[in-house]
């Protein structure tokens, strides 16, 4: 199959470069945006199944899969939901004016500047690009749910990435980051969240968190407790 190679816009040239030399100090929040887009990708196969009962994928067993390396320092996010196909790769992935890039590189200049740039990320839609925090390189497979051909895209963070097309994917998309040596200032390690069927461990399967997500999820809150009486 043939590799075409394309240039990213400015504006995401710049969010790489942020991205890269991340200005956050929490980086963990790269693997709570694979989640929660693997997390959308199975809602929005269940509604087009609902939609067209024509399609070809099967909603029965819809999950998220992390499955981490030690020895290669990879770390993949897997789900099989709705996928992407080539043309929405390109689109969806290799530019990302649509997510208001200069809107967020602006207010992450200000949340620097007052010290609160914790949460824009997952805001403007750009938490694919969050993985470069941690990754020297990205590798992105997919496959749209009802076509018969996959999709690789791969980049550096740098100024271009690259698309091929893959016959062998299976429905969904994987996610694999080539994760940066070990900062030897830092002691603590990435652990991926606990699902409702998953455990924290290499090779994690978690099940559908439903349309929520894992992003949104909220603690319920404890009864008051009754005041004594005097």
């Amino acid at each position: 199959m043939t590799t075409e190679t394309f240039e990213f816009q400015v504006e995401a040239r710049q969010l790489l470069q942020l991205m890269i030399h991340s200005v956050y100090s929490n980086k963990d929040v790269f693997l709570r945006e694979l989640v929660s887009n693997a997390s959308d990708a199975l809602d929005k196969l269940r509604l087009e199944k609902l939609r067209d009962d024509s399609l070809d994928a099967d909603v029965s067993d819809l999950h998220i899969r992390i499955d981490v390396d030690k020895d290669a320092r990879t770390l993949t996010v897997r789900d099989n939901g709705v996928g992407m196909s080539y043309d929405e790769v390109g689109r969806l992935i290799g530019t990302i004016a649509n997510s208001g890039t200069a809107t967020f590189l602006k207010e992450l200049r200000e949340a620097q500047e007052g010290g609160d740039a914790q949460g824009l990320i997952g805001q403007f839609g750009v938490g694919f690009y969050s993985g470069f925090m941690v990754a020297d390189e990205v590798t992105l497979v997919t496959r749209r749910a009802g076509e018969s051909q996959g999709t690789r895209w791969t980049s550096r963070g740098e100024s271009t990435y690259t698309l091929d097309r893959v016959d062998d994917a299976p429905q969904g998309t994987s996610v694999t980051l080539h994760l940066k040596p070990a900062d030897p200032r830092t002691s603590s390690t990435t652990t991926p969240p606990r699902g409702r069927s998953g455990r924290s461990s290499s090779g994690t399967r978690t099940s559908s968190p439903g349309r929520s997500g894992w992003s949104r999820r909220r603690r319920a809150r404890r009864p008051a407790r009754p005041s004594p009486r005097r």
